[in-house]
């Protein structure tokens, strides 16, 4: 292990600071391009990733409990906060006195589509976590990547990290495209386009189309669904319920992606 000597930090002008204040706020990268991942556990899923890690900050009584986190980083900058000073910069209710400094992978649109592709499209998706517990979802269901169309969260954003539990580390993704650059992409890669509606009658149930192609599952805005460009390029498809009109975003794509799963053979009914 190759640590360097930990710095304090006590001015909350600070270039760092305000570097990492003004990520947090906006929900994007800092100026140097880093994700800001609170929390031990996403530290931990950073290493486990294999995530490039400059810095590590850590509120002054949280720095002994993370002595045997700290020691399996490698050529990392730990800096410590008091404690009044790492809570006002905190994006989280209950700070847990560790803030990683992650530089996030970089993918092509081609990283998504790999072997039989299962990708999963946020189109106006707000909520970062819904977005994160989705990355989640498809991580585990097996997807091979995830679009962040234009107009979604920002994929970076620290909740969505938080509520992707370090699936954003290893999940191939990619954000900013236009809706009719998406739909151009998976044209290029002849998948099926899906895209979740609420429950009726008319659209076909999950369990009766044939999801085990190349397949992309497209999750629209929380109040007002799929935009219509991509509406038009994709097929609808439901999910049976009982009494509610329609799922959680999230609630949805999982169970979605858990059908194209059962249906590839991954897991077994």
């Amino acid at each position: 292990m190759t640590v360097q000597q930990i710095e304090t930090i006590t001015s909350h002008a600070n270039p760092l600071l305000k570097d990492v204040r003004r990520a947090i706020t906006k929900g994007t990268l800092t100026a140097s391009g880093l994700a800001v991942a609170e929390g031990v556990h996403l530290l931990e899923e950073a290493i486990r990733s294999e995530v490039r890690i400059p810095a590590v900050l850590l509120s002054a009584s949280a720095g002994r409990a993370m002595a045997g986190l700290l020691e399996k980083l490698t050529l990392s900058r730990i800096i410590t906060l008091p404690d009044a000073q790492f809570v006002a910069l905190s994006a989280t209710e209950t700070p847990q006195g560790v803030m990683a400094l992650v530089e996030p992978p970089e993918w092509t649109p081609e990283d998504l589509f790999t072997g039989r592709p299962l990708v999963v499209v946020l189109d106006g998706v707000q909520d970062p976590g819904n977005a994160g517990a989705i990355a989640r979802a498809a991580e585990a269901f097996g997807a091979t990547g995830i679009v962040f169309a234009r107009g979604t969260v920002g994929l970076h954003h620290p909740r969505t990290l938080r509520a992707s539990a370090g699936s954003l580390f290893r999940l191939p993704c990619v954000s900013g495209l236009e809706t009719e650059e998406v739909v151009a992409l998976l044209a290029a890669h002849r998948c099926a386009s899906w895209v979740a509606m609420p429950w009726s009658e008319n659209v076909s149930m999950a369990s009766a189309v044939k999801l085990t192609g190349p397949v992309a599952l497209v999750i629209g805005n929380e109040g007002h669904g799929v935009g219509l460009v991509l509406q038009e390029a994709s097929t609808p498809i439901s999910i049976a319920t009982q009494k509610v009109e329609s799922l959680n975003a999230s609630v949805a794509a999982a169970i979605l992606l858990y059908e194209a799963s059962r249906q590839r053979g991954v897991f077994r009914a």
